[in-house]
């Protein structure tokens, strides 16, 4: 499973949670604590927001240990708001295409889990997507076609409801295919205002999330960075994650009901 961290508050260097920690990102990528694989060293990514609506995206196929331009990087950019990745693939080629975050127009978007049987199902999924949609794919994973799914069902007025509708088509096309549901997300999203989070498994055991409050800002995590410096809160499964600069409000999270939008598409 991939490794995250994802931050909203005042500007802070990027270095401050994805390369310094004890227990940075970076050292995640090879000795991460609460994951299935220790080791997390199929790509990284860093999506980044300044004065502009749009992320900044830095994603390559080395692992992140490896890269000095990752740690240069992160020593000299300063955000209010960014979301990093370390990639343990489970599905898809090792390639930057492949590599968290991935962007859209203002979203960004990052995902640790798996669509289980996603060759599957996927082609009934793609065939939900508009061609705009269709033609901004690039990779080749579950993640980004769930990311696109989301774009689909709304989810610049509705991000809660979008990812509930797309994971709603995932599962439906899986007793589709005479499959077991077998989604695990633990996933996290920007607009760029706003930070959002799911922590969700089918069989109720989701891939860890961890939330605090540290640097003048929020911090969401797959695992603690620094387990002294912060207060860090397990985000229970089921749930749906809002960050503002004003608060943080935690709502119930399931997938919605998608057969008839699926028999359709077929």
């Amino acid at each position: 499973m991939c490794r995250w961290a994802a931050y909203l508050g005042e500007e802070v260097f990027l270095e401050d949670i994805v390369t310094a920690p004890c227990h940075s990102l970076i050292a995640q990528s090879h000795h991460a604590l609460e994951a299935k694989t220790p080791t997390n060293g199929d790509g990284f990514g860093v999506a980044w927001y300044g004065t502009r609506p749009e992320p900044g995206l830095y994603r390559d196929i080395l692992p992140a240990w490896s890269d000095p331009n990752l740690k240069s990087l992160c020593r000299q950019i300063r955000s209010g708001l960014f979301l990093a990745h370390v990639r343990a693939a489970t599905g898809g080629a090792t390639s930057r295409a492949n590599c968290h975050p991935f962007a859209a127009g203002r979203w960004s978007f990052m995902h640790n889990g798996q669509v289980g049987g996603f060759e599957k199902i996927r082609r009934p999924l793609e065939s939900l997507l508009d061609d705009t949609l269709y033609d901004h794919m690039e990779g080749t994973t579950d993640s980004e076609l769930l990311f696109l799914l989301m774009l689909q069902e709304g989810l610049d007025g509705d991000p809660q409801g979008a990812l509930s509708r797309a994971a709603g088509h995932v599962t439906e096309a899986s007793r589709r295919a005479g499959l077991e549901p077998a989604l695990k997300l633990t996933a996290a999203f920007s607009d760029g205002e706003r930070l959002h989070a799911v922590r969700y498994g089918s069989d109720g055991s989701a891939p860890t999330l961890y939330a605090a409050a540290t640097m003048g800002g929020r911090c969401l995590v797959s695992e603690p960075f620094d387990r002294e410096g912060a207060e860090w809160h397990p985000v229970p499964p089921g749930s749906f994650v809002t960050m503002t600069r004003d608060g943080v409000t935690i709502r119930p999270f399931a997938p919605e009901a998608a057969g008839r939008r699926l028999a359709l598409a077929g």
